[in-house]
């Protein structure tokens, strides 16, 4: 991982596009601070467009993609996303497995069950009743910290169980499907900005933390981690990594796209 301070500021000012993770990304100990908000507005008001991809539900994919300053959101590990038109007061959303839904919850639901039953201080995430096609089991978020190897069993119980399974900075997340934060994301790039990989190779620049996040800085030449980001040892690290971590790595990175949109604009 190189220094973000050595990205080259042309290919800085060439972004059309940030995605982004949220938690301990866009955020500081569970908090949107302001900072982040900022960065946010700036880079809409410059015309870079903001989509932030994360783990987190449904129900709150539709509250950021209307209240915060984003084209749009993709959520739950990939599984939808959501773009609401504000011109039109209308929501575009998408899934990945609609006709498989209430199949899907049903199985996860024995799932969780069992991690519950064989992971002593597992729970479900706070944010579960909001979900609509993951599970997400917590291990730090608002339960004492587990360690390593009951974070290693709830995995191996999901997967065994037949789901796709990714390790966040909070929780265990697990699907059926074979849908991840990239595909997503890259639909929703096309469906919305006709935009194809070759061009979002060029001009899009995705920021994350944590192992969840890998698919995406495997294939963003483009890849920003913030500094927590070398909490984990990964097989696919991103390209760059700021100074500063979590929502004040997440402005670094935001800030050094202006600054050199600005730089070249007046160059």
């Amino acid at each position: 991982m190189r220094p973000l301070s050595e990205f080259p500021s042309s290919d800085l000012a060439s972004v059309s596009h940030v995605l982004t993770d949220i938690d301990d990304t866009m955020t500081t100990d569970g908090r949107l601070p302001s900072t982040s908000l900022r960065a946010m507005e700036e880079l809409e008001a410059k015309g870079v467009h903001v989509i932030p991809v994360t783990g987190r539900p449904a129900g709150w994919c539709d509250h950021i993609a209307r209240m915060w300053p984003v084209a749009a959101v993709v959520g739950e590990n990939g599984a939808l996303y959501f773009s609401y038109d504000r011109s039109a007061r209308e929501m575009q959303t998408w899934f990945a497995r609609a006709e498989k839904a209430t199949a899907d919850r049903e199985a996860l639901a024995l799932l969780a069950d069992k991690v519950l039953r064989e992971v002593p201080g597992s729970a479900l995430a706070s944010d579960q009743p909001y979900r609509l096609t993951d599970l997400a089991v917590d291990f730090c978020e608002d339960v004492p910290r587990l360690n390593e190897v009951a974070v290693g069993r709830i995995v191996d119980i999901l997967t065994a169980g037949g789901a796709t399974t990714k390790v966040s900075s909070i929780h265990v997340n697990a699907w059926f499907g074979e849908h991840d934060k990239l595909t997503t994301s890259l639909r929703c790039l096309q469906d919305l900005f006709e935009m194809d990989e070759a061009s979002a190779q060029a001009t899009v620049i995705f920021s994350g933390d944590s192992p969840n996040d890998e698919p995406m800085f495997k294939f963003f030449r483009n890849s920003v981690g913030v500094a927590n980001v070398r909490n984990f040892s990964l097989r696919h690290p991103p390209g760059w990594v700021t100074k500063s971590m979590s929502a004040e790595g997440f402005a670094e990175m935001a800030f050094a796209i202006l600054n050199a949109k600005r730089n070249h604009r007046n160059g």
